[in-house]
């Protein structure tokens, strides 16, 4: 493991492989993140790897699990010159490899999100949409695979009609309609992408459907499900919290295969931090990401 000297004056020299690693033309200011046990430096560097941009606070749903039943935020759309610009000054970080348009709204209510999706991609960035899916029909699927898109993360919060129903207050039928709507617009069109990921909100009323989640998204050609906490913003979720004290709730959940061109790779379940205690860790710090919020 490299070590660092601090000496008496509270200089601190880096080995010679970390210095080689940032390779600095200039001095470069360093976080400190002090812990009890240790002390973490993050360089303040220029090397941001992913955006994610809120287009848009509207939204075509009311979820249960949503921070809106508390927070009365406007609903606007983002103005087209504002991500103009935000592309333009993206231009600083040349690092900058993909933007994520997600956020509170639905980015599909977006009047210009394709027009958004195109800009990015003329930058050279690579682009994820997260979605509720209702908006995704083929003529929004044709438009997507065709501009490009090469992530696409849908929220299913069930599986049965009802759960989902009692989570979103929507019908599951016309998102997995709109999925397998998408995958036939993929094989017309001869493309991979965008791949398909699911995110799965983990409470108490919808826990014993994860196992058949995965059964879902390998039907569905899904290479990944992500599986969330719920963020109790209610006292209603408060009720639906998995994590704290109590034993860790069995995910009786496997990979599955996922058919990509003449492969066949293993769909992914990530699963969360189920008990109580400060990771200190920021994943977007992590990821070199960072939120531009509407």
């Amino acid at each position: 493991m490299p070590k660092a000297v601090m000496g008496v004056d509270g200089s601190i020299r880096l080995p010679e492989e970390i210095l080689h690693r940032y390779s600095p033309s200039e001095d470069v200011e360093w976080w400190l993140n002090q812990r009890d046990s240790a002390l973490i430096l993050l360089p303040r560097l220029p090397d941001l790897r992913k955006l994610y941009v809120e287009p848009t606070t509207v939204c075509n749903l009311k979820c249960r699990t949503c921070i809106r039943n508390v927070w009365e935020d406007p609903k606007t759309h983002m103005e087209m010159e504002i991500f103009r610009q935000l592309l333009e000054q993206s231009k600083a970080f040349p690092e900058l490899r993909r933007v994520v348009f997600s956020g509170l709204g639905e980015p599909l209510t977006h009047p210009h999100i394709l027009e958004m999706v195109r800009l990015a991609r003329e930058r050279g960035l690579a682009v994820t949409i997260g979605s509720n899916g209702l908006l995704l029909d083929k003529a929004m699927s044709r438009e997507l695979v065709t501009l490009g898109v090469d992530r696409l993360v849908i929220s299913l919060d069930g599986v049965t009609p009802e759960t989902y129903a009692g989570v979103r207050g929507a019908m599951i039928s016309q998102v997995l309609d709109n999925i397998r709507g998408l995958n036939e617009v993929k094989r017309e069109l001869g493309s991979l992408i965008p791949a398909l990921g699911i995110e799965f909100v983990a409470l108490k009323s919808n826990i014993a459907e994860l196992a058949d989640l995965t059964g879902l998204a390998s039907r569905l050609g899904a290479a990944r499900v992500l599986v969330s906490n719920v963020l109790a913003y209610t006292d209603e979720m408060r009720d639906e919290i998995l994590y704290g004290y109590e034993p860790r709730p069995p995910f009786n959940a496997g990979s599955w295969p996922v058919k990509a061109d003449a492969w066949v790779m293993w769909g992914t379940l990530d699963l969360p931090r189920m008990h109580w205690g400060a990771e200190q860790r920021c994943r977007f710090v992590g990821d070199r990401a960072t939120v531009v919020g509407w």
